[in-house]
C-alpha cells in the first residue's frame, strides 16, 4: 500500500466546506480523472474514472462520519484498494484547513511507476487546489454567494 497526505487551507467556514466535500456527486467538477460519482444510498458510492487510459468502476462505503470533523471511507468489492480520511479544522472564522490521507494500493506497472514518481501526490494536491478555487468560488456549499 501506498500513502498520500495533502492539505490545503480554504476561505469558507468550517460548515460550507464540510457541507460542500459530502457532496460526492459534484467531485467531478474538480477532481482530475473522476467521471462520475453516484450515491448508492446513505453510506456508499459509485466510482467511474478514467486515468491514464485506465478506465475502472469501483464502489466506496463510508465508515465514518463526523459532521463539520471528519469522513473515513474504504472501497469495497472490485479489484480497487484503498481507503482514506479527510478532516476539516476551523482555523478562524471563515477560513478552514482540510486534511486528506489515504492509502492506496497501485495497480499495474504504470501505477507503480506513477506512485514512485510521485504522480498520485500530485494528483491529490491539484484535486485539492481545483476543491479550494471551487468552494469558495461558490460561497456556500449550495452555490448561492456568501
Amino acid at each position: 500500500m501506498s500513502m498520500v497526505r495533502e492539505s490545503i487551507d480554504v476561505e469558507v467556514p468550517l460548515h460550507t466546506a464540510y457541507r460542500q466535500w459530502t457532496r460526492f456527486e459534484e467531485f467531478p467538477r474538480f477532481m482530475e480523472g473522476v467521471d462520475e460519482v453516484r450515491r448508492i444510498d446513505e453510506r456508499r458510492t459509485h466510482w467511474r474514472t478514467s486515468i491514464a487510459g485506465a478506465k475502472r468502476e469501483f464502489d466506496t462505503e463510508v465508515i465514518e462520519q463526523r459532521p463539520d470533523e471528519r469522513v473515513s471511507w474504504h472501497t469495497v468489492g472490485g479489484d480497487v484498494r484503498q481507503m482514506g480520511m479527510v478532516t476539516f479544522r476551523q482555523l478562524a472564522d471563515g477560513r478552514t484547513r482540510i486534511g486528506l490521507a489515504m492509502d492506496f494500493q497501485p495497480q499495474g506497472m504504470a501505477e507503480r511507476t506513477g506512485d514512485l514518481l510521485g504522480l498520485v501526490d500530485r494528483r491529490v494536491r491539484g484535486d485539492l487546489t481545483r476543491f479550494k478555487a471551487f468552494v469558495e468560488g461558490r460561497g456556500r456549499a449550495d452555490g448561492t454567494p456568501a
